[in-house]
């Protein structure tokens, strides 16, 4: 199999490596020209988390990476989807498949990223989405997980899923796209959550969190068209250890740091995703708790200003309590 690989940062290296050391497949690698994650790949041919094989072709050249190879996987900032479409949407990319190794939701819109594909142009049969635990810290020492495959198209996920399975990576087939994405870019928010529950000193608040917030995903999935129980699938509930608990975690990082009123300098999709989740629940009429107390935290509380920001988080945690009480699943 031809695979291009466009983002060279944490997974778009790692998927690279993972294609050609694992599955033997012929990879081409892209990365924008002068940014850091590639120049350091270009320099050196390893980054903090993997060495590159020698088969993999690096390449600043986007043309010669969309048009060079049967199936493209895109691994970038959520945020930047639409305007990389753009660019990818020049060539002639009407016979490639898709795969995105992202998980978001754009802010600006509340649309799922397989939905700015479409929006841009791309065949809703030509569209996967990759979703699921794993650290590449763990994958790169033979520790495996199983992640999701999902797609519009039950033929293209049954592909995808079949020629990208290894002894490293056992893959699903998904069934529910809405709830595949929704609670794969949801977990991230409950990561921001996580981690501010670390850094103030409530960790035994995390299994709340944990039953809540799957149930909370799983009301905004059924409101948007998808499945309910997706919420309790690998996508969202099978990632919580991966994203709640592990060192690893940006999202749990973020939040943690939050809490100590610094800030953290990498990378935390769960915070525009915040944002995004709000403006949905507003726009279903839906009460979403947990992420609008993430949402006040990022983007309200003044933490990182003011120093404070354990107190100022747990205000906003601690706010929840006051909520009038009611049934665990159903209003009474």
């Amino acid at each position: 199999m031809k695979v291009s690989v466009l983002g060279c940062g944490r997974w778009g290296s790692f998927i690279a490596w993972y294609q050609a050391t694992v599955l033997k497949n012929s990879v081409i690698s892209w990365g924008p020209e002068g940014d850091y994650s590639y120049e350091v790949l270009k320099n050196t041919g390893k980054n903090e988390y993997v060495s590159l094989d020698s088969s993999i072709s690096l390449t600043c050249d986007l043309e010669r990476a969309v048009t060079s190879s049967d199936v493209i996987i895109i691994s970038i900032s959520s945020q930047g989807l639409r305007g990389f479409m753009k660019r990818i949407t020049e060539y002639p990319v009407s016979d490639k498949i898709f795969v995105l190794c992202m998980k978001g939701i754009e802010e600006s819109t509340g649309k799922r990223l397989s939905e700015v594909l479409i929006e841009s142009g791309i065949a809703k049969n030509k569209i996967a989405v990759w979703v699921g635990p794993g650290h590449i810290q763990a994958f790169t020492r033979g520790i495996p997980n199983c992640m999701v495959i999902d797609s519009y198209d039950p033929e293209l996920k049954k592909y995808i899923a079949d020629n990208f399975k290894s002894n490293l990576i056992r893959f699903y087939y998904g069934n529910d796209i809405v709830g595949s994405e929704i609670g794969a870019a949801a977990k991230n928010v409950l990561g921001i959550a996580a981690g501010v529950l670390d850094g103030s000193g409530y960790v035994s608040l995390k299994g709340p969190l944990m039953a809540r917030g799957a149930y909370e995903v799983g009301k905004l999935i059924q409101a948007m068209g998808g499945e309910f129980n997706s919420a309790y699938g690998l996508a969202h509930l099978g990632d919580y250890e991966t994203t709640l608990f592990s060192e690893y975690s940006h999202n749990r990082r973020y939040g943690e740091m939050m809490a100590h009123g610094t800030k953290f300098d990498k990378l935390a999709e769960g915070v525009m995703t915040a944002k995004a989740m709000k403006e949905l629940g507003d726009k279903y009429g839906l009460e979403l708790p947990i992420t609008n107390a993430v949402y006040e935290a990022c983007f309200l509380s003044h933490a990182f200003e003011s120093g404070d920001g354990a107190e100022n988080c747990m205000k906003i945690i601690l706010k929840l309590f006051d909520r009038r009480t009611k049934g665990e699943f159903k209003n009474i």
